[in-house]
């Protein structure tokens, strides 16, 4: 039978907060969080499943639920603040907001149908991917067979809830959108030991409507007020650094399917692809150096881009020896290993009004889940861009939960139930936190410049480029 435990917190500020064992007693289950709530009419409307949040990892999660043929007939509510995301054709420019979409991710967007709308209005894959280092000479590529299939897709926000909103208009009447929804407050189920209890999850609208659930997710972002009203403690810091992100004009048209990230002591920038002429850029730096980014004229700011990728002024003549006596080595041993390096692309200019910057920080909720409530995506974690796995993760989280909850259904069992719900949460953190942590210890080992530090992540980048197996694993993790 399997054993519902916690994941290990890998991180080191995560390891200290819990590793315990899951005993289905009714007592741990009450414990999960049954607070006290305030009564309330039972003559509400009640859903089977309400999601708060329609960004794209809570319209992934409406199109699965509503698309399941298990919980066909179930009742479904997905509550956004904003307005209708409708995109009959694409802008003529470029958002700065965009995602690396996974292979994984991509497959999970074509099960409900929005992959077909995607790639209709525009995404851009790319086959390769190339890091290296600032200090040094070490880099990796990562790239399939042949270069055949693609590792990714650079794919904008807005298209990608574009296209789950018009799959999401397609569907039964069981499942409902409400849009410009904000919710106040939420109140939650009492123990049944208490006379007289309430059994579901109530959500109180701004308009002053009250709904009823007997599951919540909640899809709310890194400041999630379902996470915060639940009092789930969130281990989480800042990394005292600002992402600067625009749209950038390449000097020329290139067939651009390369991803490219260049960790200076700053911080990483990367250049993404999003057509043969533009790209986008994500360059994480300290707030003071963001700060003088967005001041500097276009031409200054196309200047530090192009140098930022191609200066060498922080390499060393020590770090230079090092490397090549290590990297003669191991050609030695694996003559036909490793890859060959590429330059990429100069920048001529970037899209009117893209520069824009952003806080940078890590987060991660110690519970996924409480009785009738479960987190997804950034309101369950948040993780630095370095990597491309923030969204990523979210939709490993839509693709997990819709399982194990169409199995409580096909069982017939309470979608609000605490025994699958811990299953959720167990896989994921599972999942989830090798991920972070791989995240923040390459974030932190690559904010240096001191010498042995650099020494130790030259020899790891350069041993790692020249085993395919190994590189092949971590692509195969990261596609998940």
């Amino acid at each position: 039978m399997h054993k519902l435990t916690r994941a290990p917190l890998a991180l080191k500020g995560l390891s200290q907060c819990f590793i315990t064992e899951k005993h289905l007693s009714a007592v741990n289950i009450t414990r999960r969080g049954l607070v006290l709530a305030d009564r309330d009419s039972d003559r509400t409307e009640v859903y089977d499943v309400i999601i708060s949040g329609g960004g794209m990892v809570g319209s992934a999660m409406a199109c699965c639920l509503g698309m399941d043929p298990n919980l066909v007939s179930k009742k479904i509510l997905l509550l956004e603040a904003g307005n209708k995301k409708v995109m009959d054709k694409v802008p003529n420019t470029y958002s700065t907001r965009v995602t690396s979409i996974s292979p994984g991710s991509a497959t999970l967007l074509s099960g409900v149908g929005a992959w077909e709308h995607i790639t209709k209005m525009r995404c851009k894959p790319y086959k390769k991917m190339q890091v290296w280092d600032a200090c040094s000479d070490a880099l990796i590529t990562f790239d399939k067979e042949n270069l055949e299939d693609e590792m990714a897709y650079i794919v904008e926000n807005d298209v990608v809830v574009a296209a789950l909103t018009k799959q999401l208009d397609t569907l039964s009447d069981d499942v409902k959108v409400k849009y410009r929804s904000k919710v106040v407050k939420y109140t939650w189920p009492m123990p049944h030991q208490t006379p007289d209890p309430i059994p579901w999850v109530q959500v109180t609208l701004a308009n002053g409507e009250t709904l009823q659930t007997k599951l919540l997710i909640g899809a709310d972002g890194p400041n999630s007020m379902v996470r915060r009203e639940l009092g789930i403690p969130t281990i989480k810091w800042n990394y005292n650094q600002s992402a600067v992100v625009a749209v950038l004009h390449l000097s020329e048209p290139t067939e651009n399917n390369v991803a490219w990230q260049r960790f200076l002591p700053t911080g990483p920038i990367a250049m993404l692809p999003l057509s043969d002429t533009e790209s986008s850029l994500v360059w994480s730096t300290s707030h003071e150096h963001a700060e003088l980014l967005l001041e500097l004229d276009e031409e200054s700011f196309v200047d530090a881009i192009n140098s930022a990728f191609w200066s060498n002024e922080n390499h060393s003549e020590l770090i230079e020896t090092a490397g090549s006596l290590f990297r003669g080595a191991l050609s030695a041993v694996m003559p036909s290993a490793g890859s060959p390096r590429q330059l990429p692309p100069s920048v001529a200019g970037i899209g009117p009004k893209s520069r824009v910057m952003f806080p940078l920080g890590m987060g991660h909720a110690s519970e996924y889940i409480r009785h009738r409530v479960a987190l997804i995506g950034d309101a369950a974690h948040r993780v630095h861009p370095l990597a491309g796995q923030g969204a990523n993760l979210g939709f490993g989280d839509v693709a997990c939960l819709t399982q194990i909850l169409s199995q409580a259904a096909f069982n017939g069992k309470d979608l609000g139930a605490m025994q699958h719900l811990l299953e959720y949460e167990t896989e994921r953190q599972r999942h989830n936190l090798p991920m972070m942590t791989a995240i923040d210890l390459m974030k932190r080992l690559y904010s240096t410049n001191a010498a042995p530090a650099v020494l130790l992540r030259t020899f790891g980048l350069q041993a790692t480029n020249m085993l395919p197996a190994l590189k092949e694993q971590i692509m195969a993790y990261a596609s998940k």
